[in-house]
């Protein structure tokens, strides 16, 4: 049965709409902006004046940090979060400006929240021209640091909601220096999105001076608590890594997308794309260790699917599929150690990351087909008759 077509309830109103959108000429996704009008028609009669602003001012806010991020999806990037008040003689500082300079050598921008400490030493180390600032109002005025400010990739947001949002949705890796509420809200709600596949499986790293244990308490907690009661799996553990050297922390994030590319999910499977081939030994290998996370069926090779086409630069990556148990992040993330695990280094240059993918749902990839070849687009007046 077809999705029943967003309305207003009105036909005059649904059908002035289908006439704006057809003045604004061929449109790529017609029925994602139809939505939004409806939904914003829908609730022009509110009169909570604070609820219609919370959607404009967020709106206003996405528009924007998705744009300037769009203008950099061939590089990947790497979430850097921690405390605002290591000042630049700190440990926790000295440590983060220069893992920060050491992902912009091996090619990566650093996304911070544009604010001092960690923050500013994040901007610091990788330079403004490979970095991002994404600062927060508070109540309390927080400028932007000397080293993003004034920079087109500052970004200013009213709300945490959509501050995180734009911090994760393409991000690469995140890595939390020591921080306070802020940094440990910033930690478990990537673990959570992560576990229960809402966002793109990536490393997730606690980095930390040397000798200061600042984050193994956290991890004894997790294992004392979280697994000993039974809130989590075990496999759960694999999703972050602690450690207190700058080079390990890179290396972590390296690795990971040694021969890993990126995934989606297309219906039933799980499409994992490589930057290497593997071989009949290494897939008997995987169905072999990994039989607990395919659901039925086997593990196989694949060429892209329809749902990929939004992205034709991807088309030549080899990839594997199965059908996916879809609660088991954590045992896919130990399956795609294994994988990386196969090669040594890749043999080609790496690929530049999906556009728009990054931490998002996989299945978020596609432009609104979960199948099938796309249609032919219609003509503008066609799409809203």
């Amino acid at each position: 049965m077809p999705p029943q077509r967003p309305s207003t309830g009105h036909a005059a109103l649904d059908r002035r709409i289908g006439e704006l959108l057809a003045a604004c000429g061929s449109l790529p996704h017609p029925d994602l902006i139809r939505r939004m009008l409806v939904s914003v028609i829908l609730m022009a009669h509110d009169e909570k004046r604070a609820d219609l602003k919370i959607i404009a001012s967020s709106l206003e806010e996405l528009e924007r940090s998705f744009n300037i991020l769009e203008k950099y999806h061939e590089s990947r990037k790497v979430a850097l979060f921690g405390s605002a008040r290591t000042g630049p003689d700190n440990p926790i500082y000295i440590q983060a400006r220069d893992f920060a300079r050491r992902m912009e050598q091996l090619g990566y921008m650093v996304i911070t929240g544009a604010g001092g400490g960690v923050m500013q030493a994040g901007n610091e180390g990788a330079g403004r021209a490979r970095s991002f600032g994404m600062n927060i109002s508070l109540p309390f005025e927080q400028l932007a640091n000397p080293f993003i400010a004034g920079d087109e990739k500052l970004l200013n947001f009213r709300y945490f909601f959509t501050r995180k949002l734009s911090f994760l949705k393409d991000t690469h890796a995140v890595v939390l220096c020591p921080g306070g509420y802020g940094t440990h809200d910033e930690g478990f709600e990537t673990l959570t999105l992560v576990q229960t596949g809402k966002a793109q499986l990536l490393p997730v790293i606690f980095l930390h001076p040397a000798g200061s244990g600042f984050w193994d308490d956290l991890h004894r907690y997790v294992k004392r608590h979280l697994l000993g009661s039974g809130l989590i799996s075990p496999e759960d553990l694999s999703l972050y890594m602690i450690t207190e050297d700058i080079e390990a922390a890179c290396g972590e994030i390296e690795r990971f997308y040694r021969c890993y590319h990126s995934m989606r999910l297309a219906g039933p499977d799980l499409v994992i794309r490589l930057e290497c081939p593997l071989t009949d030994e290494h897939l008997a290998c995987l169905q072999e260790e990994y039989s607990d996370i395919v659901n039925g069926g086997r593990i196989e090779r694949s060429g892209p699917l329809p749902e990929e086409e939004a992205d034709p630069r991807l088309s030549r990556l080899p990839r594997i599929k199965f059908p996916f148990r879809r609660h088991r992040y954590g045992r896919l993330r130990q399956m795609i150690d294994r994988i990386n695990g196969f090669v040594e280094v890749p043999e080609i240059a790496p690929t530049a990351p999906e556009r728009g993918e990054g931490g998002r749902m996989p299945a978020e990839a596609d432009p609104g087909r979960r199948g099938g070849s796309p249609p032919a687009p219609p003509t503008p007046e066609a799409q809203w008759r």
